[in-house]
């Protein structure tokens, strides 16, 4: 296997000035959710130079390669990639800086589908020296309810063949580039998206004792569901709830007839999960009444909460220490943004694994899903070799 590592470290390094280029096509060309088409149009194209097998359309621009290797039938593994932009207009003044107004590859999938691309090349490249096939899922949508992933799954993604594993990447700014980050277990939240619509009698400011006023009913609502993580939630389980837009449309001496909030709930517990949702239904609407008014309550019910297979990321992590060296590969700890890719590990025993990107000498430090987000795109060459290292020792498992 280390004459295969080196084969591969090599590879990594001949194919990374095109994934760089791909990338950087990709970023000055992001397409929104369910957007994805001259995307998938690209990868497809890609594809085929390869020469991958694939079949398109899947959740409409999501794309299925497979790459077989000596005895294609005897185990499958999936490797996945997410296609879609933010609606973010980028800051940065580079010269592959997003072509498109208002839209950006702000959360690295940009670096995904390249590195997936490099993947796939060196994984054809040396399909002779490893045994089962592997699937290359290009997934549509992860930024936008209900997600690419589920939709994936029911048009049939998991099937024909059955996957063991599914394996999936995501770019992260506070690992240095070069490195990865991995945690087992429960690693990312849930996430619901809540939205209350306050109803009260508007008129004029200075006559409050002939209105029913939704801004007073409203504040009154935001800050007693703060005791929902303060005085309900189990302390060992980890709970958000946050609002991050109130809407009242007034004036300085007008009082709106409603007030619209609009919020989001994370957690790690799926019963747990169910109970918020009834507290915030009872307590928004129990208060708006109390105060003379109405709260209509809904929460749009989002990705459950990711959970890494603890045996797969523990094998992923020695694999990880052998192809980068144990100190380029970190610990780490529970976040609660969230991640589609939760569906696929429902299904299959799967693992999310973090790419570092972080360089400070280069300046390359903002977070994700921010307009100033950028990469060292080295990182490519990390991530394409060490998923082919990866995916083939999964198939020797």
């Amino acid at each position: 296997m280390n004459n295969l590592k080196d084969q591969i470290k090599l590879l990594s390094s001949e194919y990374f000035e095109e994934m760089r280029k791909i990338r950087r096509h990709l970023h000055q060309h992001p397409e929104l959710s369910c957007e994805e088409f001259k995307t998938s149009e690209f990868i497809c194209k890609k594809l085929d130079e390869y020469g991958i097998t694939y079949v398109k359309g899947v959740a409409e621009t999501g794309i299925v390669g497979i790459i077989n290797g000596i005895n294609p039938e005897s185990k499958n593994i999936a490797l996945r990639a997410d296609m879609d932009a933010l609606p973010i207009r980028e800051e940065n003044a580079v010269e592959y800086k997003s072509l498109v107004p208002a839209k950006m590859h702000a959360c690295g999938h940009d670096v995904h589908m390249a590195s997936l691309l490099g993947t796939a090349r060196i994984l054809n490249r040396v399909r002779e020296r490893f045994e089962g096939s592997v699937k290359l899922i290009f997934q549509p949508s992860e930024e936008t309810y209900p997600g690419g992933a589920i939709r994936m799954i029911r048009e049939g993604v998991l099937k024909n063949p059955e996957p063991v594993s599914v394996i999936g990447q995501h770019v992260i700014n506070t690992v240095d580039v070069g490195k990865i980050g991995l945690k087992a277990g429960p690693y990312m939240a849930s996430t619901d998206e809540i939205y209350l619509t306050v109803k009260g009698k508007g008129g004029h400011a200075a006559t409050p004792e002939q209105l029913v006023d939704p801004i007073v009913i409203a504040s009154h609502i935001v800050i007693a569901l703060q005791q929902i993580v303060s005085r309900n939630a189990n302390p060992i389980i980890p709970t958000v709830v946050s609002f991050g837009k109130i809407s009242g449309e007034g004036r300085t001496n007008i009082i709106p007839d409603k007030v619209t909030i609009e919020g989001t709930v994370r957690t790690y517990d799926e019963s747990w999960r169910k109970s918020i949702h009834e507290k915030i239904t009872h307590m928004a609407s129990s208060i708006a009444t109390a105060m003379g008014g109405s709260c209509e309550v809904r929460i749009a019910h989002g990705y459950p909460f990711l959970e890494n297979d603890v045996q797969l990321t523990s094998k992923i992590r020695e694999w990880s220490a052998e192809y980068l060296g144990e100190k380029n590969v970190i610990d780490l700890d529970a976040r609660m943004t969230s991640e589609d890719f939760a569906y696929f590990a429902n299904e299959v025993p799967s693992c999310l694994y973090r790419l570092g990107i972080r360089n400070e000498q280069k300046g390359i430090v903002s977070n994700l899903h921010t307009s100033t987000f950028d990469v060292d795109e080295h990182c490519l060459q990390t991530g394409m070799g060490l998923m082919a290292w990866i995916a083939i020792n999964r198939l020797n498992l």
